[in-house]
């Protein structure tokens, strides 16, 4: 249906005629291409401008087709001769960015949920749909990709409405990629979604839900207005810091910066106070006017728990004051990120990070590689543990260098309950794999004839290495999963230390579950010993649990030919030169230390080794 939406975006003070949503949706179920269809059909971005995965501004979200960052974009549409503005969130939907969804969900009073139409839902669709359902979001259900030969979108319409209410005829089905159903989209945005509430009158109130780092502006804010009115040039006050600052520039996306005259009661939009220091834009925090400031702050975000931990040094010693300012202002854009300086033996120094996933680490890892020009080494991820000694002492582990030496009375493992959502063929593979990694099933559910919904609890630390690929690659990378805590519970857990000629290298240590203790250390000792160049002495590498070695495996002497000038002549004077040189080697392996170089640390920690077996 045709419509004159070439409209400029109208300037919002009316907040009946502001709507608020997100699109909420697994990876790949097509909402970057909604967003850039929705982008074309109310105007917003002309023909020339446009290209694919739009709001995706980072190169590492193009390259992978994922969704990393929260993008906010104003957007005008008509309807019945009344101007809208449409602010729209297009958030990620890998598990890793769940803290990005919650933040954009409470920035919004309604939400698109997009379904595949090929692949039904989804693990992560399900966990995002309970997220926007305890904001008491209004939910619009759509099926996507409808173009496509495999779509059945009467078999997932129906999937879709007996899970969250409703008929199969109210689920409307759409193409992102022809445009097919787009404007009706929008018009039942209009109709459904209900309008912001907020006291025009009242002192300003406004969430930061996002921020980013711009190196000529300084600090960019992002902002929802709960109450009253923001305007240029005036004082602001940040309510948890009490710092103030003065309001340079105020707007909206749209989906560039645009400028405007102030934002009210509902809008979404932009601030910029000039300010170069990162710590002072908390996500979370209720930003207020200097003079009129309101006396109670909005309720901000619970903070995020990280999953998995894992050092991050630099190769460099020297770039360290580098890689603090770059997790700063990286912190700006990724509010779940946590860090704390470390130190190792082996690497120097750098930082224990907390991330909610690998994907997590490995995003962040690449984008400090190449936003800031850093060469890093993390090491292996490990999770939390709490450690009882026998004088009832708690230790909280979060690297096994910090466990505590001498008797233990128990130790703690983090769990979580995990949903596995896949065909019912694999349902027999699933659960071997799951009972592998030392999982309790918690139930099963049909979700339709051959799509069924598999529940267990895992320990954090069996899911944190390869479990999401093992499962992929079991299930022909038809099964998702979303996991979340579950707390606690006790396990038979030990300290695996790596000894080189009886010295413990903290960097190679590992905490991992009794039964798997040997599988590590043969696995680490050899792995070792193809990569530690050979001494002039023999070098032990060994792998133990306390006093006890359960792995050896020994880095042969380089030995120099001192026969060479022996041709022919009496036995024992060769017999002679030997015992002077075995003399020597063992004087030396009294007082030598085994250099370990760093490209061995990198490639036994990153596990690059099984590439090079291969070449």
């Amino acid at each position: 249906m045709p419509r004159a939406t070439h409209s400029p975006v109208p300037s919002a003070t009316d907040p009946s005629i502001i709507r608020n949503f997100c699109i909420i949706a697994h990876i790949d179920h097509g909402k970057s291409t909604l967003a850039d269809r929705m982008l074309g059909i109310t105007g917003i971005v002309d023909d020339r401008a446009m290209r694919a995965q739009y709001l995706d501004r980072m190169d590492i979200e193009r390259e992978r087709g994922i969704t990393i960052k929260s993008q906010a974009v104003r957007m005008p549409w008509e309807v019945d001769g009344t101007a809208y503005a449409l602010n729209m969130i297009d958030t990620p939907g890998h598990v890793d960015f769940t803290y990005e969804v919650s933040r954009s969900l409470a920035a919004c009073e309604g939400a698109i949920l997009l379904v595949d139409a090929a692949q039904g839902i989804e693990a992560q669709t399900l966990a995002n749909l309970y997220l926007a359902l305890e904001n008491d979001l209004e939910i619009i259900p759509v099926l996507n990709k409808i173009d496509l030969p495999a779509a059945d979108p009467e078999k997932y319409a129906k999937e879709l409405a007996s899970l969250i209410g409703g008929k199969p005829e109210d689920v409307l089905r759409v193409s992102g990629k022809t445009g097919v159903g787009v404007p009706e989209l929008l018009d039942l945005v209009v109709q459904r979604i209900p309008a912001p509430k907020g006291n025009k009158d009242a002192p300003a109130r406004a969430m930061i839900f996002d921020s980013v780092y711009d190196a000529y502006r300084g600090v960019v804010t992002y902002v929802r207005v709960i109450d009253g009115t923001l305007s240029p040039r005036e004082r602001i006050q940040m309510m948890s810091t009490k710092a103030t600052h003065e309001l340079l520039e105020i707007g909206v996306s749209s989906p560039e910066p645009t400028p405007s005259k102030g934002l009210s009661v509902g809008e979404v939009g932009y601030l910029i106070t000039g300010v170069k220091d990162v710590r002072q834009s908390k996500v979370g925090d209720t930003v207020t006017n200097n003079q009129r400031p309101a006396t109670e702050a909005l309720p901000g975000y619970t903070d995020p728990k990280p999953m998995v931990f894992s050092g991050l040094y630099p190769i460099d010693g020297s770039d360290f004051p580098e890689l603090r300012e770059a997790l700063d202002k990286l912190k700006l854009s990724d509010a779940s990120l946590t860090y704390e300086p470390e130190t190792s033996v082996a690497l120097g120094f750098g930082f224990r990070c907390g991330f909610l996933g690998l994907l997590h680490l490995e995003i962040i890892t690449e984008r400090l590689e190449r936003e800031f020009g850093l060469d890093l080494i993390a090491t292996a991820p490990s999770v939390i543990y709490n450690v009882t000694t026998d004088d009832k002492k708690i230790v909280q582990v979060t690297n096994p260098s910090e466990y505590p030496v001498g008797k233990i009375a128990s130790v703690r493992e983090p769990i979580v309950k995990t949903a596995i959502l896949a065909p019912k063929d694999y349902v027999g593979t699933i659960m071997e794999l799951c009972q592998a990694r030392r999982g309790t099933l918690l139930g099963m559910d049909y979700l339709g004839e051959d799509r069924v919904e598999i529940k267990y609890t895992i320990p954090l630390g069996e899911i944190v290495f390869d479990f999401f690929d093992n499962l992929k690659s079991r299930t022909a990378g038809y099964a998702s999963l979303d996991y979340e805590p579950a707390g606690e519970q006790e396990a038979d857990l030990v300290k695996v230390d790596i000894l080189l000629q009886g010295e413990k290298v903290d960097a190679f240590s590992a905490i991992v579950h009794k039964d798997k203790a040997y599988a590590y250390g043969v696995m680490m000792t050899s792995r070792l010993r193809e990569l530690i160049p050979r001494q002039q002495f023999e070098v032990p590498i060994q792998a133990a649990i306390g006093a006890r070695i359960i792995a050896r495996e020994s880095i042969r002497a380089i030995r120099k030919d001192v026969l060479a000038k022996c041709y022919g002549g009496d036995i024992s004077r060769k017999r002679k030169l030997l015992e002077k040189q075995k003399e020597g080697k063992k004087r030396m392996k009294m007082v030598g230390r085994v250099e370990v170089p760093q490209d061995a640390f990198i490639a036994a920690l990153s596990g690059d080794t099984e590439k090079k077996e291969k070449k």
